[in-house]
């Protein structure tokens, strides 16, 4: 009988467990590739946590910039108009008659009204117009000759920024008169 060394128990085994070694090597080397991207794809994300938060407090103190600035223009703005008013003050002062305090007064409401333009507010047309509940506000009806939802008198003016609505406009608006008690609706 002729026997194969190979096929003896101990060879098998010995050559099972040399398959296994290199399987549980092939392994660890994958193990090991898949750890370094782990690591890699980590510090990426602690990069990019770390771009992130670095963007968040650029951006809040751009958005502080902005609102300053903002503020800064409107101030400007307003300073304007306190040189109008204080040259108003000091014409209606020095002028003994009421034409000297008229024109001080126009030229502040000039002033104002420019402000308001440079900044995109404009007054809205209310009179004799239909009452708009989404741009006026009803503050009273009154019976008239007009027909029924006709404003008939502005009492605070309505302002507008593009489509969007700062103020409605307060109004009074016609109502339908009411007939005579012995003519009855039937």
């Amino acid at each position: 009988m002729n026997s194969n060394i190979e096929d003896t128990p101990e060879a098998v085994s010995d050559i099972a467990r040399a398959e296994k070694v290199s399987e549980l090597e092939i392994l660890q080397q994958s193990l090991e590739e898949k750890k370094r991207l782990a690591d890699g794809y980590y510090q990426q994300l602690l990069q990019l946590k770390a771009d992130f938060e670095n963007y968040r407090k650029r951006a809040e103190k751009e958005k502080h910039n902005h609102l300053l600035w903002g503020k800064e223009e409107i101030l400007l703005k307003q300073i304007r108009l306190l040189d109008v008013m204080e040259q108003a003050r000091a014409t209606a002062v020095d002028g003994a008659n009421l034409e000297s305090i008229k024109t001080g007064m126009n030229l502040i409401l000039q002033e104002f009204k420019k402000i308001l333009s440079e900044e995109g507010v404009v007054e809205m047309e209310c009179r004799d117009v239909m009452f708009d509940p989404a741009l006026h506000e009803a503050v009273e009806q009154i019976e008239s000759g007009r027909p029924e939802g006709t404003i008939i008198e502005v009492i605070q003016k309505g302002y507008q920024i593009g489509n969007r609505m700062v103020r409605p406009a307060r109004v009074k608006v016609s109502k339908a008169k009411k007939t005579a008690a012995g003519n009855g609706d039937k």
